[in-house]
Formats: C-alpha cells, sequence, structure tokens
C-alpha cells in the first residue's frame, strides 16, 4: 500500500518563499509520476504541478508557471515543491499524488494515491 505524507507547509508573507515535501511509503517513488495539487476552501482542486519518472519532465499551472519548482528525489522516495514570489491566492491545501505510468497529467481522476495535504497560507 502506498502512503504519501506531506509535510512543510506555513504561514508565510506575499513574496515570500517555501518548499514544501511528500514522503512515499510502502513502494519505491521510482515508476511513479508524481504532482501537486491544491485546494483551496470552497474551490475544487486544481492542478500545480507535475513530474515525471525517468526522463523528469516537468508541467506547470499557469498560474504557478515561473515561480514554482517541481522535483524528485527517488533515492529519499521524496517529492519537492518549491514555491518562490508567493501570493495570497496561493493559499491552499497542498496535496501530493502518485499515479501508475509514465506521463505526467493536470487530470486529478488520472492519480491513483493522494496524501492528505499540508497547509500553505499566504498573508498580504
Amino acid at each position: 500500500q502506498v502512503q504519501l505524507i506531506e509535510s512543510g507547509g506555513a504561514l508565510v508573507q506575499a513574496g515570500g518563499s517555501l518548499r514544501i515535501s511528500c514522503v512515499v511509503s510502502g513502494r519505491s517513488s521510482s515508476g511513479y509520476v508524481m504532482g501537486w495539487f491544491r485546494q483551496a476552501p470552497g474551490k475544487e482542486r486544481e492542478f500545480v504541478a507535475t513530474i515525471s519518472e525517468g526522463t523528469r519532465i516537468t508541467y506547470y499551472a499557469d498560474s504557478v508557471k515561473g515561480r514554482f519548482t517541481i522535483s524528485r528525489d527517488n533515492a529519499k522516495n521524496e517529492v519537492y515543491l518549491q514555491m518562490n514570489t508567493l501570493k495570497p491566492e496561493d493559499t491552499a491545501v497542498y496535496l501530493c499524488a502518485a499515479k501508475n505510468g509514465i506521463l505526467g497529467s493536470k487530470d486529478d481522476r488520472r492519480y491513483d494515491y493522494w496524501g492528505q495535504g499540508t497547509q500553505v497560507t499566504v498573508s498580504s
């Protein structure tokens, strides 16, 4: 059974930076496409970023492109999301997800495993 556990969420000021992490347990993170999604109160869950296995191809939502960076360390079974120039509209619960297969996806229905999330709050 694959488990994903996020950490690193915090309260930060607008313009600040934060790195959140996701640890994969139960199986090696290698072989999975990893993704980050977020959900703000009263809103639907939305795609943030994804990184493939092997080629490490990344893909970002337009709203975070140029500010956020997704990376992975399979030796540690961890995935990271470095968030810079944070904005109040980035406030949300950030969820880590894992997907079988090779190609990344921004469709949350294609992901097989989910973490519980970590809260990121950006104050203005």
